[in-house]
């Protein structure tokens, strides 16, 4: 279960850093760039930590899949930018494609 929490500590260090890079003007402000550092360096760390008991393909499948889910969501929220229907769409699949390895897959670590 410890695995798991690294991982979900993993994507939301990441979806914030990926989520700032737009406020760091290129890497003109320091305060923005430094969370964005931060942000990835903690996230590579806790993935790391996951992957003692996740195998890489399947964390890889969840960091990727919930960070384009939650930094999309995140868009829409801090820079008011527009999800259509096909974009949502998308997002509701990948969300799907995480619940169907986490409860159905007998690669993940459970």
């Amino acid at each position: 279960m410890r695995a798991y929490v690294y991982l979900g500590i993993a994507i939301l260090a990441e979806v914030i850093a990926t989520s700032s890079l737009k406020a760091t003007a290129e890497f003109t402000r320091p305060w923005p760039s430094l969370l964005v550092l931060a942000g990835y360096g903690i996230a590579f760390y806790c993935l790391t930590l996951s992957l003692r008991v996740i195998p890489v393909g399947i964390a890889y499948a969840i960091w990727s899949g919930l960070g384009i889910v939650l930094v999309a969501t995140a868009g829409y929220v801090l820079y008011r930018q527009k999800l259509d229907a096909p974009a949502l769409l998308g997002m509701a699949m990948i969300l799907g494609g995480c619940l169907v390895i986490n409860l159905f897959s007998k690669s993940s670590a459970h």
